[in-house]
Parts: C-alpha cells; sequence; structure tokens
C-alpha cells in the first residue's frame, strides 16, 4: 500500500525550528522598538547576533507589527465602545429631560387655558373672581416651580 503514496516533496516537509530565548527576543524587542521595519541589512546583521536564519528574523518582525496593529485595533474599537455608551446613557438623560419639560409645557398650557376660560366670566360678575384669583395663583404657583426653565433639576444647564 506504500507504493500509492505520493512522495513528500519540500513543500510539504516540516522543519523544526527552535523558539527564540528571552535574550533572543529582547534584542529583537529593542531594535523593533527603534526601527520596526527592517533593511536587508540589519536584518543579516540581526541574525548573526541571534544565530537564526534571516528569514525568522523577517518572519518575527512581521509577526509583531501584526500583533502590534491587532492591538491598536482593539483599544480604537474599547475606546470607541466607551464613547458610544457615554452618547447612549446622555440621550438617554436628555430624553428623560424632553419629557419632564413637555409636561412642564402641558401643566402651564391647561393653566393658560383655565385663565383664558375663567377671563369670559367677567361678563357674569364677581361670582368669577374668586375662581379668577385661584387660577393666578395656580399660575404663579407654575411659574414659580419651574424656577428657570433652562435649569434642569439635577442642575444641567441649557446654554451653560
Amino acid at each position: 500500500m506504500d507504493q500509492f503514496r505520493y512522495p513528500q516533496t519540500r513543500k510539504h516537509q516540516t522543519k523544526h525550528r527552535k523558539r527564540l530565548t528571552q535574550d533572543q527576543v529582547r534584542l529583537l524587542e529593542s531594535n523593533f522598538n527603534f526601527n520596526s521595519k527592517l533593511d536587508p541589512d540589519s536584518k543579516s546583521r540581526l541574525a548573526l547576533e541571534l544565530g537564526v536564519p534571516p528569514r525568522q528574523v523577517a518572519i518575527w518582525y512581521q509577526n509583531k507589527r501584526a500583533r502590534e496593529k491587532n492591538q491598536s485595533l482593539e483599544a480604537g474599537h474599547k475606546a470607541m465602545q466607551l464613547q458610544l455608551e457615554n452618547v447612549v446613557a446622555e440621550n438617554a438623560r436628555l430624553e428623560g429631560e424632553v419629557e419632564r419639560l413637555k409636561a412642564e409645557l402641558n401643566k402651564i398650557h391647561d393653566v393658560l387655558n383655565a385663565f383664558n376660560l375663567s377671563s369670559s366670566c367677567e361678563e357674569v360678575g364677581s361670582s368669577c373672581l374668586s375662581s379668577e384669583q385661584n387660577l393666578e395663583k395656580e399660575f404663579y404657583a407654575a411659574l414659580i416651580s419651574a424656577r428657570d426653565p433652562f435649569v434642569s433639576p439635577d442642575g444641567y444647564d441649557f446654554f451653560g
């Protein structure tokens, strides 16, 4: 049966490369920090210093650049994710503020509508006077409770 097997070509043969020692990695790291791209002379010099083939040095540099790029992308992604979370939280806060302001506006509209209805009571006479005074008090109370319409209860100043 072995006669039917294809002979292994050089492409399929595996070479067992030795791992780099910590000292070799430190030397590569320090050279990489100085210059992340290798020219042929530095590659040959480094390979001689480390006692490894120049191709192994080139591959280490290529892998190191790829790792740095991935780390940079991950850091950028995390920063954007944090920024998105902050924007979503701010949006929720603003939506709550809009709802609060709409409720205040509806309350003021109700008081104004009631005030406009009571002003038509002038034709009837003094019986409307006490209800008109109550409406004025309600309107004033609504305005007082609003205090500064451009500052929210949590102290956020819209124009500050």
